[in-house]
């Protein structure tokens, strides 16, 4: 008789049935992941596993379990520079620009170290963060070393899921194999692989804002602000109202942030050529709701950094730090 696989304990506490199956601790998820990033498990079993997740949906314990084995893989690969802020950029973009990047870069050219980290072009017809931020002549980090040059240097680094974690990049490109989202899109979010003190976090799906809270809260995070961000990116929409949930230092709360611009139907860009975010950033585009969009983003991490003591005071923040801008420090 054939010995048990040590993963197959994890793939059963998920499939037992109805009754009988459960989720899984912080403990067993974290197991379960590190054989997972250590190239451990089976073809076949994690296609049960993450399927098994997703039926389900992640818990705070999974979310938290997973992360924290991605955590020590990356650290232990190389030692992480440092960062004040963590932004994740996973959905990519396709009704709007991604001008949330130029909230990241404008707290950047303010002296605030920004890493942004996220796949590329797992889904057609979007676009994504490395390649727009290419056209603003920044190129993606390939190694930890050299995001930490990047940062040292301008205070922003981009690094893609594949360099930064190759073993999350291939469980997240296993979509079309699937057809499931899988997990990995909450996971990667939460990823914070410089443990920066401060997180921006966006979600697709509302529900999931309170599993990144109590995540945050197990993984013993400091600051992270999570919403339902446009299109699936931490990006602020200004003519809505947003619902911020935080956690700050083990403290779970949420403000309602008003709209910025008198509330409309916003029609989908039909101009999605990236090199508007130069023209934005240069003052040779004037478009309201595009600036409206980047300083209220960035205005939601001043407010989660501690930058500030209310929404009102942030959104004044943000739009001093926009009107006092370098028009020249973005070369592109």
């Amino acid at each position: 008789m054939a010995q048990e696989h040590p993963f197959a304990p994890y793939v059963r506490i998920l499939g037992k049935g109805p009754t009988l199956s459960r989720p899984l601790t912080f403990e067993e998820t974290k197991a379960a992941a590190a054989m997972i990033l250590a190239g451990q498990v089976e073809p076949v079993q994690l296609g049960a596993f993450l399927c098994l997740l997703r039926v389900k949906t992640e818990t705070p314990d999974e979310v938290a379990g997973f992360v924290a084995a991605a955590r020590q893989a990356v650290a232990a690969a190389s030692t992480p520079p440092k960062a004040d802020l963590d932004w994740s950029s996973y959905a990519g973009k396709s009704r709007q620009l991604p001008w949330f990047l130029l909230s990241a870069l404008l707290l950047a050219s303010h002296g605030i170290r920004v890493f942004m980290q996220g796949p590329e072009d797992h889904t057609a017809g979007r676009l994504y963060s490395r390649a727009a931020l290419e056209t603003l002549g920044i190129k993606a980090a390939t190694s930890l070393a050299e995001a930490g040059r990047q940062l040292d240097s301008r205070c922003f680094s981009f690094m893609a899921l594949e360099n930064l974690s190759p073993g999350l990049n291939a469980m997240l490109g296993l979509k079309p194999l699937l057809g499931l989202r899988t997990p990995l899109h909450t996971i990667g979010r939460m990823l914070n692989p410089l443990r920066a003190p401060s997180a921006m976090v966006s979600v697709f799906h509302p529900a999931y804002r309170g599993v990144h809270q109590q995540a945050a809260n197990m993984l013993g995070d400091h600051r992270l602000a999570v919403f339902k961000g446009e299109g699936g990116e931490a990006e602020r929409r200004p003519e809505k109202p947003c619902l911020v949930q935080m956690s700050v230092e083990g403290a779970m709360s949420e403000e309602e942030w008003p709209a910025i611009l008198a509330e409309s139907a916003q029609p989908h860009e039909t101009d999605m050529n990236p090199a508007r975010l130069s023209a934005l950033w240069k003052g040779d585009l004037d478009d309201a709701y595009a600036q409206a969009t980047v300083t209220g983003t960035a205005a939601i991490a001043l407010r989660v950094m501690g930058r500030a003591g209310s929404v009102a005071e942030a959104q004044k923040l943000a739009d001093d730090m926009w009107a006092k801008r370098s028009r020249n420090w973005l070369g592109a």
